[in-house]
């Protein structure tokens, strides 16, 4: 008899302006030290994925997005997580945000920067990259990965 999967949901901040995303470096972290990332988070118990987003966004950045203003523009069915589990990757972008992007968790963060869409930096996260290549194209799912 199948189990219904129980799955960890990301929330993935999505910032573009003059083709270029603003991308983090990671540092000190259990997960791809050292590689390029969207912002993003894990959403909390009870939490909803606005709100989850919008608090992400504060506590890493330093901006304010209210929760009516985030627009889910891809879902991402991320097979192979290196935990194996399977995880639902959302990512919103803002319609408008205040405050200025400022790197608040620099323990975590080396740094932030804005990359042209098409010349991401190296070593990128590969789902973030994918997902990104899927907004892009206009794509509003897509799967990646392959089942643990």
């Amino acid at each position: 008899m199948a189990h219904a999967p129980t799955m960890v949901v990301g929330v993935h901040l999505v910032l573009i302006e003059d083709g270029h995303v603003l991308l983090g470096q990671r540092r000190n972290t259990s997960f791809a030290d050292g590689h390029w990332h969207v912002p993003a988070g894990h959403l909390l118990e009870h939490e909803s994925i606005t709100r989850g987003m919008a608090r992400e966004a504060k506590e890493e950045l330093s901006i304010v997005i209210r929760e009516e203003d985030l627009e889910l523009v891809h879902a991402l069915h991320h097979l192979d997580a290196d935990d194996g589990q399977g995880r639902l990757q959302l990512f919103f972008r803002p319609r408008a945000y205040t405050g200025e992007v400022t790197n608040r968790e620099p323990e975590k963060c080396h740094q932030v920067s804005w990359w042209p869409l098409e010349r991401l930096p190296k070593p990128v996260v590969d789902y973030a990259a994918h997902a990104l290549g899927r907004i892009t194209a206009g794509d509003a799912m897509s799967v990646f990965g392959r089942p643990a």
